[in-house]
């Protein structure tokens, strides 16, 4: 078998030698250690009654290390390492002790970013950054953003998505390029490899995105191309969101659909609004998600949430910084 390798070690080596020639310089690297712990008792109502304490109840609770480095010429390094954690009982959140981000990559402010690895597919960064809550599974899957029953954009998965563990929103063996920022448009894409010899074409995940931010307003538009030739899944996702600040006021909504192009035919429709309202340092939020199966298992599903949120203390993020470069 031959094989062709390409990009990834000319990245690398481009790294190591821009390190390797401003040694004389003492090149800046900065590594931080990050973390969050959050845990949270549930009280569900419903036909049985559910008493339990669960991790993340605002954000996933993770640990990670983070690495930059200023290559000159304005070129920098960068690396990062997240582990998730279900503190309710000190297991993997994810199903990788790496599972929440593994990725390399080297960037610039003029040319872009280019990463390799682990990393979050668009429809995260969309549910995440234009939900109130988040995109955490408080509840039934069916409350999620996207939650349609079967194929699950957001929540992702370990077999339906082809590249696995978590995909389309976490994608494993990718490659991703986000542009500069132009008058406050950026744009990106991302190939995951599926890794099946034979069907580089047929095993794999393609995700475009565009996203504008500027005068109060956040927008962005998501399409995702899931396609598994081992199981005949062929799965397109098309998400936009929206979210507008004013003043203390912020809100948000977003729509998603699946188009399931395979004979399961297991399409589904959603949508979420909600807002919040910041007085002093604290925060009230409120949220409406509705998903609506179609073709298979058809029905809707619908969540409104509302939180309050007060804080009690300044808790100032720990940060370690290592001035040693990278080898």
């Amino acid at each position: 078998m031959k094989f062709t390798t390409f990009a990834v070690t000319a990245v690398a080596l481009a790294a190591s030698a821009a390190a390797n020639a401003q040694d004389a310089q003492q090149s800046t690297t900065n590594v931080t250690l990050y973390g969050v712990a959050d845990a949270y008792v549930q009280i569900a109502n419903g036909a049985a009654n559910l008493s339990r304490v669960q991790s993340g109840g605002l954000q996933g609770s993770r640990f990670g290390l983070r690495v930059t480095e200023d290559l000159g010429g304005g070129l920098r390094a960068l690396a990062v390492l997240e582990s998730g954690i279900n503190i309710d009982d000190g297991t993997n959140g994810q199903n990788a002790f790496w599972g929440r981000q593994s990725y390399v990559g080297i960037g610039s402010a003029s040319l872009g970013t280019l990463t390799l690895g682990r990393q979050y597919g668009s429809i995260y960064n969309l549910s995440s950054d234009f939900s109130e809550f988040s995109n955490v599974s408080t509840g039934a899957s069916t409350a999620v953003i996207g939650g349609f029953g079967g194929y699950e954009p957001v929540r992702g998965g370990t077999t339906y998505s082809a590249t696995g563990n978590g995909g389309p929103a976490r994608v494993n063996n990718s490659v991703k390029y986000e542009s500069p920022t132009f008058a406050g448009f950026k744009a990106g894409a991302l190939w995951g490899f599926g890794e099946t010899t034979g069907s580089t074409n047929e095993q794999r995940v393609a995700d475009v995105y565009a996203r504008y931010n500027g005068y109060g307003f956040d927008a962005m538009v998501s399409f995702v191309d899931d396609k598994q030739d081992l199981t005949s899944q062929d799965v397109r996702t098309t998400s936009g969101a929206v979210g507008y600040t004013y003043g203390d006021w912020h809100g948000t909504a977003g729509v998603i659909a699946v188009n399931d192009r395979s004979a399961v035919d297991a399409d589904g429709q959603g949508f979420w609004v909600g807002g919040d309202y910041r007085f002093g340092q604290n925060l009230v939020r409120a949220q409406y998600v509705q998903n609506k199966a179609k073709n298979v298992n058809e029905g809707k599903t619908q969540a409104f949430g509302v939180l309050g949120q007060v804080r009690v203390a300044d808790l100032r993020r720990l940060q370690g910084r290592c001035p040693v470069g990278l080898r």
